[in-house]
């Protein structure tokens, strides 16, 4: 596994520990405070296993009239990593068994809208650079786009969307991941938001100097007045704000302070796998309100409430060793090792649908949506391993007794809906 996917799963910390420790039994250290809920590391019971779900035509036929509208892959961040981010090195209109997205399962798996993630690793706070890091990556997605212009086409607002999706072709929305990409610059906001981003994830793994994040430690009880500026300037822009990888008490900041609908572009239901990136049902009662809707993450520690313990233990080990080991190599070995040691259920299909319904339940169906994070994680759910996958969402809603409008919405429609609603406020602002 890469640094990148480490970074992504467990987070960065502040306290000594040696490699040699980290490969010993699971530690009794408390997580980070972050202002999410704090996990209880109950037993997790074990269900009887669920048969794999079968694809039928009817599925077929429903997910092929949808609007399917994922809001989180982090492909562009697996073409600088591995393929020194050229499309001549790794050429994705050809299979690419090394990632979980190319264009022919792309296609397989139908999709209409993506937002490629412009992931910029929150080890740039400390080094610097993250400005550059960032629109390097939205570079890469407007050169993914020119190279692949059958397959692909930038979208900037919510019409682009739906006339680009009738043309054939996936509509590509660009989504920074990692606020500290502005460095503290509203007008490094606004340069982005030119530069085509419609949506900003307002933390990475770390806490900013104006926003706690879920994998850190809390420094500011939620957002400072600064981030606030943050909220609104995006509000003004038609900029979707996205609560995935922030606290708790960041979320209720946010939606206090907003005028726009909210997404969550990759998080899942803390309720069913208490994990601090997942959303709580309170902050679940809240996005009716607001609008705003919850893209879930099929990532399995994610979904799965015992990989979900297994996955809070990583972050804590993980981070204590990066405070001290400055070679990423020997975090990344040792990383191996303990997950070697401490095998995570991977879940199915039917794992993910499980917080999809639970969101349905809280927060209502025209609140939830799919942010999978292909290409950002290394452990995905039975029947969900790659961008081919999707139809089994479809099939498995239709197991369920979901209509086929329903169905539509958790597919994309209500990402559609919300990225809509953000634009009008925008233009009400301007008049």
């Amino acid at each position: 596994m890469t640094a990148r996917l480490f970074a992504v799963i467990i987070g960065l910390s502040t306290v000594p520990i040696v490699v040699a420790d980290l490969l010993q039994a699971p530690s009794d250290a408390p997580q980070p405070a972050t202002g999410s809920p704090t996990p209880t590391a109950k037993p997790v019971a074990t269900a009887a296993p669920r048969p794999p779900v079968v694809l039928t035509d009817e599925a077929r036929r429903i997910h092929a009239a949808a609007l399917l509208f994922d809001g989180h892959n982090d492909l562009p961040g697996e073409i600088r990593s591995k393929g020194d981010s050229s499309f001549d090195k790794l050429d994705i209109s050809k299979p690419q068994p090394q990632l979980q997205t190319d264009i022919p399962r792309l296609k397989q798996g139908g999709l209409g809208a993506q937002f490629w993630s412009a992931y910029v690793p929150s080890s740039t706070i400390k080094t610097g650079g993250a400005t550059r890091y960032g629109l390097e990556q939205i570079d890469l997605v407007h050169r993914m786009v020119r190279r692949y212009p059958d397959a692909f086409e930038l979208a900037l607002t919510a019409d682009d969307i739906v006339r680009i999706r009738a043309s054939g072709k996936i509509a590509s929305l660009i989504g920074v991941e990692g606020g500290h990409a502005i460095e503290n610059s509203l007008g490094v906001l606004r340069t982005f938001h030119d530069l085509g981003v419609r949506y900003i994830t307002l933390t990475h793994s770390d806490t900013l100097d104006w926003a706690d994040s879920a994998t850190d430690e809390a420094r500011h009880g939620g957002l400072t007045e600064f981030g606030e500026q943050v909220v609104l300037e995006m509000n003004r822009r038609g900029m979707l704000v996205d609560i995935s990888h922030v606290s708790a008490d960041t979320m209720r900041d946010v939606l206090r302070v907003t005028r726009s609908p909210v997404i969550a572009s990759h998080s899942s239901a803390y309720a069913l796998a208490e994990h601090p990136r997942n959303v709580p049902d309170d902050i679940l009662r809240e996005i009716k309100p607001n609008g705003g809707v919850i893209m879930v993450n099929f990532y399995s520690g994610f979904v799965d409430a015992q990989s979900a313990i297994i996955s809070r233990e990583a972050q804590i080990r993980s981070r204590e060793l990066r405070a001290t080991e400055k070679d990423e190599a020997a975090v990344d070995e040792a990383m191996k090792k303990w997950f070697d040691d401490h095998p995570r259920p991977r879940g199915t299909v039917h794992t993910v649908v499980d917080h999809i319904d639970h969101i349905v339940k809280v927060a209502g169906i025209d609140h939830v949506g799919i942010g999978s994070d292909f290409d950002g994680v290394d452990l995905l759910p039975e029947q969900l391993e790659d961008v081919s996958c999707f139809p089994y969402i479809t099939q498995e809603l239709l197991n369920r007794g979901y209509s086929e409008p329903d169905i539509h919405k958790i597919l994309g429609a209500n990402a559609l809906r919300a990225l809509r609603q953000a634009e009008s406020v925008a233009r009400d602002w301007k008049n």
